[in-house]
């Protein structure tokens, strides 16, 4: 199997330089809308998290606002986190890793570039609702009808020009990456308009709306970006090892685990359903480590060695993204059990879980792969390569504060559960890990400041270096 990069031979050296110019600038306006979206998101995001944080221990703050209170204040970052930036960036890198292991040029650019657009007014639509009170109150489902209209169709668009671009390959051996990239873009419209019909459209009744929205928002977070995910860390392993990958028997193993079994998780072991759907859901999230411990141990005979090793910064998001993955299945495995459940349900554990999905494992890898990508789109070098180490440590100690103290505060708290612990003493109890949280949170916040700044430099040197091209072609005429 070939290495999914452009790695020419000499002779053909020129050559393929001239395919990558051309694939890159296919890619460039959408894909770097999407990023620049994506990091406003998570900005905004980051912003609504802090909020929502400090309203634990002031509640003062913003009482005067319905618009800022926390419920609404808290769905607007999950959403605006999911959607504003994890959903769009994992998009932006599915096309790029598609178009270059494809070595074809983006199909349908102008369109994938008003469907960035599209993307970004059908979030503002939902961000708005939710803070206008019109929300559905199932994770992850909480936009209104009309932004979730825009979303699934600028999906569409976008999934559509992803497909497109594989279908017109240079090469008939598909690799590793592509076929999770490829399984994922097929798979969030069929979760998004079964869970959308069930709970919007010809709506179940009873608890059967509450299995929808678990089975729902368990697939978006751990089986779609998962595959999303798992196509980035495969394709840059290969990438960083310059070399194919170790076993493509076991890639494959992850690849149907994953989608085999890792939808049946979600279901907590405390739900008022029969007692065979928790414990189908916990088989189902214990199978799913068998996938995570294959990628481990193909990474490890690829590489040799942990890629938080390396001295540059994007490797280390890569690697960070992969603990994060490694330590999110795992905990998503063990809690699912009814011995732990009895423990960490109805406590701060499911959060700092979800966060750590988010961003530990999804987050990090975006991160790094934009820091990777962005440059190729703009053909320029980062403008200072130091802010880039910044957000690398900012965005490590903001997740490590912000999901370690809230998982404390879940053992904690599920302790006190358990013994009659009079309520108002445990919530005083768990304060002090509020507000370590919200250092984590405020941590986030600075690291996603510069990667706002990180791109707008990239862009700027581009504007500059258009400008400068512009003026030498006017001197020679």
């Amino acid at each position: 199997m070939s290495t999914p990069t452009c790695n020419p031979t000499p002779a053909a050296a020129d050559c393929c330089a001239t395919d990558c110019a051309e694939v890159n600038a296919s890619l460039r306006l959408p894909v770097l809308t999407l990023f620049v979206g994506a990091a406003l998101w998570l900005v905004i995001s980051s912003v609504f998290a802090l909020i929502a944080s400090v309203k634990f221990h002031a509640p003062g703050l913003l009482a005067d606002c319905a618009h800022l209170t926390y419920g609404r204040v808290h769905a607007a970052h999950l959403n605006a986190l999911a959607y504003g930036f994890a959903a769009q960036a994992g998009l932006g890198v599915a096309l790029w890793i598609l178009a270059q292991t494809s070595k074809a040029k983006l199909a349908l650019p102008g369109g994938s570039f008003i469907a960035a657009l599209l993307w970004n007014l059908g979030v503002l639509t939902g961000v708005g609702s939710i803070l206008g009170g019109d929300n559905t109150g199932f994770d992850f489902l909480e936009f209104s009808q009309a932004g979730s209209v825009m979303i699934f169709i600028a999906y569409l668009i976008l999934a559509l020009a992803g497909v497109s671009t594989f279908a017109h390959r240079a090469e008939d051996a598909g690799c590793v990456s592509q076929w999770f990239l490829l399984a994922a873009l097929f798979w969030f419209p069929w979760i998004y308009t079964t869970a959308t019909a069930l709970l919007g459209c010809l709506p179940v009744r009873g608890v059967s709306q509450a299995l929808v929205a678990w089975w729902f928002a368990d697939n978006f977070l751990f089986v779609w970006l998962g595959l999303i995910g798992l196509g980035t860390i495969f394709f840059f392993a290969q990438k960083f090892a310059a070399r194919p990958l170790h076993s493509r028997q076991l890639a494959l193993f992850a690849f149907w685990v994953l989608l085999l079994f890792g939808s049946w998780a979600g279901v907590p072991a405390s739900a008022p359903v029969p007692a065979w759907i928790p414990a189908l859901s916990a088989m189902g999230a214990f199978l799913s480590v068998a996938a995570v411990l294959a990628v481990v141990v193909n990474l490890q005979q690829t590489l040799g060695k942990c890629l938080c090793t390396r001295a540059e910064p994007v490797p280390k998001f890569i690697g960070l993204g992969v603990w994060g993955l490694m330590i999110f299945t795992l905990g998503r495995a063990v809690t699912a059990f009814n011995g732990v459940a009895a423990l960490t349900d109805f406590t701060w554990i499911s959060s700092a879980l979800t966060l750590l999905g988010l961003y530990g494992f999804f987050g990090m890898l975006m991160l790094g792969a934009i820091y990777h990508i962005a440059p190729q789109l703009t053909r320029t070098e980062y403008f200072c390569p130091r802010p880039v180490k910044i957000h690398l440590w900012l965005a490590l100690a903001g997740v490590v504060l912000l999901v370690g103290a809230l998982a404390v505060a879940g053992f904690k708290q599920g302790a006190e559960l358990n013994t009659n612990y009079p309520f108002m003493d445990m919530v005083k109890s768990t304060m002090v890990f509020f507000r370590i949280s919200t250092m984590g949170d405020l941590l986030i916040l600075l690291g996603s400041l510069t990667l706002v700044v990180n791109l707008g430099g990239l862009l700027v040197a581009r504007c500059r270096q258009c400008c400068g091209k512009s003026e030498n072609a006017e001197v020679a005429k």
